[in-house]
Protein backbone atom coordinates (compact mmCIF):
# COMPACT_ATOMS: atom_id res chain seq x y z
CA UNK A 1 0.00 0.00 0.00
CA UNK A 2 3.02 2.28 0.19
CA UNK A 3 2.65 3.05 -3.53
CA UNK A 4 -0.72 4.81 -3.00
CA UNK A 5 -0.94 8.56 -3.53
CA UNK A 6 -3.43 11.15 -2.30
CA UNK A 7 -6.18 12.04 -4.78
CA UNK A 8 -8.78 14.78 -4.91
CA UNK A 9 -11.85 12.56 -5.41
CA UNK A 10 -12.76 9.13 -3.98
CA UNK A 11 -13.41 7.63 -7.44
CA UNK A 12 -12.32 8.29 -10.99
CA UNK A 13 -14.71 10.47 -12.95
CA UNK A 14 -17.27 8.35 -14.88
CA UNK A 15 -15.97 5.13 -13.32
CA UNK A 16 -18.11 2.10 -14.21
CA UNK A 17 -17.35 -1.05 -12.26
CA UNK A 18 -18.56 -4.34 -13.79
CA UNK A 19 -18.17 -8.03 -12.94
CA UNK A 20 -15.07 -9.69 -14.22
CA UNK A 21 -15.77 -11.70 -17.38
CA UNK A 22 -12.81 -13.98 -16.90
CA UNK A 23 -10.60 -12.19 -19.42
CA UNK A 24 -9.15 -9.77 -16.90
CA UNK A 25 -6.50 -10.85 -14.45
CA UNK A 26 -7.98 -11.49 -11.02
CA UNK A 27 -6.40 -10.28 -7.80
CA UNK A 28 -6.21 -12.17 -4.50
CA UNK A 29 -9.80 -12.08 -3.16
CA UNK A 30 -8.63 -12.33 0.46
CA UNK A 31 -6.37 -9.30 0.10
CA UNK A 32 -9.09 -7.37 -1.75
CA UNK A 33 -11.70 -8.20 0.92
CA UNK A 34 -9.30 -7.09 3.64
CA UNK A 35 -8.68 -3.75 1.91
CA UNK A 36 -12.38 -3.11 1.23
CA UNK A 37 -13.24 -4.03 4.83
CA UNK A 38 -10.63 -1.62 6.17
CA UNK A 39 -11.91 1.12 3.87
CA UNK A 40 -15.46 0.45 5.03
CA UNK A 41 -14.44 0.81 8.68
CA UNK A 42 -12.51 4.01 8.02
CA UNK A 43 -15.38 5.35 5.90
CA UNK A 44 -17.94 4.76 8.62
CA UNK A 45 -15.72 6.30 11.29
CA UNK A 46 -14.16 9.34 9.67
CA UNK A 47 -14.33 9.30 5.86
CA UNK A 48 -17.97 9.41 4.74
CA UNK A 49 -16.78 10.76 1.39
CA UNK A 50 -15.52 7.29 0.36
CA UNK A 51 -18.57 5.24 1.40
CA UNK A 52 -20.31 5.37 -1.99
CA UNK A 53 -17.35 3.97 -3.92
CA UNK A 54 -16.56 1.43 -1.17
CA UNK A 55 -20.16 0.19 -1.38
CA UNK A 56 -19.71 -0.27 -5.13
CA UNK A 57 -16.38 -2.04 -4.62
CA UNK A 58 -17.92 -4.40 -2.07
CA UNK A 59 -20.11 -5.90 -4.84
CA UNK A 60 -17.05 -7.63 -6.26
CA UNK A 61 -15.65 -9.38 -3.18
CA UNK A 62 -15.86 -12.86 -4.72
CA UNK A 63 -13.94 -12.27 -8.00
CA UNK A 64 -12.17 -8.92 -7.98
CA UNK A 65 -10.08 -7.97 -10.99
CA UNK A 66 -7.41 -5.31 -11.47
CA UNK A 67 -9.93 -2.50 -12.12
CA UNK A 68 -11.60 -3.21 -8.76
CA UNK A 69 -8.22 -3.33 -7.01
CA UNK A 70 -7.25 -0.02 -8.62
CA UNK A 71 -10.49 1.56 -7.38
CA UNK A 72 -9.87 0.31 -3.84
CA UNK A 73 -6.25 1.48 -3.80
CA UNK A 74 -7.33 4.95 -4.91
CA UNK A 75 -8.95 5.44 -1.50
CA UNK A 76 -6.21 3.91 0.59
CA UNK A 77 -4.01 6.96 1.08
CA UNK A 78 -4.26 7.72 4.78
CA UNK A 79 -1.56 10.30 5.40
CA UNK A 80 -2.39 12.40 8.44
CA UNK A 81 -1.37 15.85 9.63
CA UNK A 82 -1.94 17.54 12.94
CA UNK A 83 -1.81 20.77 14.88
CA UNK A 84 -1.28 21.49 18.54
CA UNK A 85 -1.83 24.63 20.56
CA UNK A 86 -2.19 25.79 24.14
CA UNK A 87 -2.99 28.87 26.13
CA UNK A 88 -0.72 30.01 28.93
CA UNK A 89 -2.30 30.23 32.38
CA UNK A 90 -5.74 30.50 30.82
CA UNK A 91 -7.60 29.44 33.97
CA UNK A 92 -7.53 32.50 36.21
CA UNK A 93 -8.41 30.45 39.31
CA UNK A 94 -5.51 27.99 39.36
CA UNK A 95 -3.32 29.42 36.51
CA UNK A 96 -3.27 26.09 34.66
CA UNK A 97 -3.16 26.05 30.89
CA UNK A 98 -5.37 24.34 28.34
CA UNK A 99 -3.87 22.02 25.74
CA UNK A 100 -5.42 21.09 22.43
CA UNK A 101 -4.57 19.11 19.32
CA UNK A 102 -6.31 17.63 16.32
CA UNK A 103 -5.39 15.32 13.46
CA UNK A 104 -6.96 15.05 10.03
CA UNK A 105 -6.47 13.14 6.82
CA UNK A 106 -4.24 15.09 4.47
CA UNK A 107 -6.31 14.36 1.37
CA UNK A 108 -9.84 15.38 2.31
CA UNK A 109 -9.33 17.17 5.62
CA UNK A 110 -11.61 14.88 7.65
CA UNK A 111 -10.82 15.17 11.34
CA UNK A 112 -9.96 11.83 12.91
CA UNK A 113 -8.75 12.68 16.40
CA UNK A 114 -8.79 15.67 18.72
CA UNK A 115 -8.57 16.55 22.37
CA UNK A 116 -8.78 19.65 24.54
CA UNK A 117 -7.94 19.40 28.22
CA UNK A 118 -6.52 21.31 31.14
CA UNK A 119 -2.87 20.53 31.83
CA UNK A 120 -2.04 18.84 35.12
CA UNK A 121 0.84 21.17 36.00
CA UNK A 122 1.35 24.91 36.00
CA UNK A 123 3.66 25.95 33.17
CA UNK A 124 6.22 28.67 33.77
CA UNK A 125 6.43 29.91 30.17
CA UNK A 126 4.56 29.86 26.89
CA UNK A 127 7.26 27.62 25.43
CA UNK A 128 6.73 25.06 28.18
CA UNK A 129 2.97 24.98 27.80
CA UNK A 130 3.27 24.62 24.01
CA UNK A 131 5.90 21.89 24.52
CA UNK A 132 3.44 19.97 26.69
CA UNK A 133 0.80 20.33 23.98
CA UNK A 134 3.25 19.11 21.36
CA UNK A 135 4.15 16.08 23.49
CA UNK A 136 0.47 15.15 23.83
CA UNK A 137 0.01 15.54 20.07
CA UNK A 138 3.11 13.42 19.36
CA UNK A 139 1.76 10.63 21.57
CA UNK A 140 -1.53 10.69 19.66
CA UNK A 141 0.31 10.68 16.32
CA UNK A 142 2.21 7.54 17.35
CA UNK A 143 -1.07 5.84 18.27
CA UNK A 144 -2.81 6.88 15.02
CA UNK A 145 0.11 5.68 12.90
CA UNK A 146 0.04 2.30 14.64
CA UNK A 147 -3.73 2.05 14.16
CA UNK A 148 -3.50 2.86 10.46
CA UNK A 149 -0.66 0.35 10.08
CA UNK A 150 -2.86 -2.32 11.70
CA UNK A 151 -5.53 -1.54 9.08
CA UNK A 152 -2.97 -2.05 6.32
CA UNK A 153 -2.18 1.62 5.63
CA UNK A 154 1.40 2.18 6.82
CA UNK A 155 2.70 5.72 6.49
CA UNK A 156 6.10 6.15 4.89
CA UNK A 157 6.67 9.81 5.78
CA UNK A 158 6.78 11.42 9.20
CA UNK A 159 3.56 12.95 10.50
CA UNK A 160 3.66 16.74 10.39
CA UNK A 161 2.39 18.48 13.53
CA UNK A 162 1.92 22.23 13.26
CA UNK A 163 3.12 24.49 16.07
CA UNK A 164 3.06 28.29 16.26
CA UNK A 165 5.53 28.90 19.11
CA UNK A 166 9.11 29.34 17.86
CA UNK A 167 10.68 28.57 21.25
CA UNK A 168 8.78 25.29 21.40
CA UNK A 169 9.89 24.36 17.88
CA UNK A 170 13.52 25.06 18.79
CA UNK A 171 13.22 22.96 21.96
CA UNK A 172 11.87 20.05 19.89
CA UNK A 173 14.88 20.13 17.57
CA UNK A 174 17.58 20.88 20.15
CA UNK A 175 18.42 18.05 22.60
CA UNK A 176 20.48 20.34 24.85
CA UNK A 177 19.12 21.33 28.25
CA UNK A 178 19.10 25.07 28.89
CA UNK A 179 18.52 27.20 31.94
CA UNK A 180 15.03 28.02 30.63
CA UNK A 181 14.04 24.39 30.00
CA UNK A 182 15.85 22.37 32.67
CA UNK A 183 12.76 22.21 34.90
CA UNK A 184 10.55 20.60 32.21
CA UNK A 185 9.56 17.03 32.99
CA UNK A 186 11.80 14.51 31.21
CA UNK A 187 8.84 12.48 29.94
CA UNK A 188 8.03 15.31 27.53
CA UNK A 189 11.44 15.18 25.86
CA UNK A 190 10.62 11.99 23.95
CA UNK A 191 9.32 14.18 21.10
CA UNK A 192 12.91 15.08 20.27
CA UNK A 193 13.40 11.49 19.14
CA UNK A 194 10.19 11.13 17.14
Amino acid sequence: MSDCKAVATPAEVNLKLVKSNGGKKLVDPKLYRSLVGSLLFIGKQTRPDILNIVKQLSRFLDKPDKSHWKGAKRNSSCDIVGDSDADWSGDLNDRKSTTGYYFKFKGNGSAISWEVKKQATIALSTAEVEYQAMAAAAQEAIYLRALLKDFGFPMEKATDIGEDNQSCIKMCHNPVMHKQSKHIDMKLHFIRRK
